[in-house]
């Protein structure tokens, strides 16, 4: 998603002239020029200063912009993060910088001001916090596992913070297992400058389940998120591909790479069709990430137990619409105490 909605107003064909250059800064109000062939193709650019330069070469206003034309500015992909474009932009200190495609055509335009402005996000953000944690036990006896700590904070904090960095200021917790320590400790999330409520689950009800409890329907989509997954992921961003493909419920999904340690033989009835050494499988798996719209909510019951594979088959059953969306963030399920001391576990 492009971060400023004018961005054509910027765009100027390449036999334009030094005047039409100024006209366009003035008028767009974005401080740069994007000049374009026929094709919608990037040529260059052109900002206030290269025009002060130029007019102090001695180029007059009706002379042709070809000479001031930053040939070689620096551009990005659609798909580039948000704070990784925000990094390059401070880096280097631009200001603007053009979004290009894999046919070089400008697609859109990113602004330093809009990108430090923090985006708000009115929707709501379920976090799923009741497991017992039963894989990391001892850790788990005397702590609920969305509250061990992960580099010095609890990893559940971990998620709250990203997701308030993308703009997202209300959260529930479903909790059950330890309940009273996590309550304790985020309260209603005051200290973090976003609101925090809680599910209670009287007993387990899955990764699905325990929304039935919501006492309010949202009116618009929310995330669902597991307690134990750490991501890079921009939960912004998921959102918006819900929107854009109109769907009802939304899985992140991650590639998965498993090679078989031995080289496989393909037959056909006792004939050997062909050989395969060592192949390597590849799958989508569940990321543990969902975005939902509230017509999902319609095939739950209040109480009744379902995890998040049962709920999409129940809306693909009923027409909705189920996708998924590709993530090649970094991604970690905290399942067992393995990868806890992978991500540098410090007992407190």
């Amino acid at each position: 998603m492009t971060n400023i909605i004018n961005w054509k107003k910027a765009l100027l064909p390449k036999d334009a002239t030094i005047h039409e250059a100024i006209c366009n800064l003035n008028e767009s109000t974005l401080q740069i020029v994007m000049v374009i062939n026929s094709e919608q193709q990037l040529i260059g650019t052109i900002t206030d200063g290269d025009i002060r330069r130029g007019l102090l070469r001695g180029i007059s206003l009706n002379s042709s912009i070809e000479p001031i034309i930053h040939q070689h500015p620096f551009v990005v992909p659609p798909q580039m993060p948000r704070d990784r474009v925000l990094d390059l932009m401070q880096t280097n200190l631009i200001h603007s910088l053009p979004i290009v495609d894999e046919q070089r055509r400008v697609i859109g335009l990113h602004s330093l001001d809009r990108l430090l402005t923090l985006p708000q996000r009115p929707n709501l953000m379920i976090i799923m916090a009741g497991g017992k944690g039963t894989r990391l036990r001892p850790h788990t006896e005397n702590c609920p596992k969305p509250l061990l700590p992960v580099q010095g904070k609890p990893m559940l904090e971990h998620i709250i913070e990203r997701a308030k960095r993308e703009g997202f200021k209300h959260f529930i917790l479903a909790v059950h297992y330890l309940a009273h320590m996590i309550e304790d400790y985020f309260g209603n999330g005051e200290q973090w400058h976003v609101k925090i409520d809680y599910l209670r689950e009287k007993s387990p009800l899955g990764t699905a389940g325990a929304i039935s409890l919501l006492s309010t329907r949202p009116n618009q989509p929310f995330l669902v998120s597991n307690g134990d997954i750490l991501t890079d992921v921009h939960y912004g961003q998921m959102l918006d591909f819900h929107l854009r493909y109109g769907a009802t419920a939304t899985m992140a999904v991650q590639l998965h790479e498993w090679q078989n340690p031995f080289g496989v033989v393909h037959t056909e009835g006792i004939n050997i069709r062909r050989f395969e050494e060592k192949p390597v499988i590849r799958s989508n798996i569940n990321a543990g990430i969902y975005v939902l719209s509230p017509k999902a909510l319609d095939v739950l019951e209040v109480n009744e137990y379902c995890d998040m594979p049962m709920l999409f088959n129940r809306v693909k059953e009923q027409g909705g619409s189920t996708i998924v969306y590709p993530i090649h963030e970094s991604w970690l399920d905290i399942g067992n105490i393995k990868e806890l001391e992978r991500i540098q576990y410090k007992p407190e």
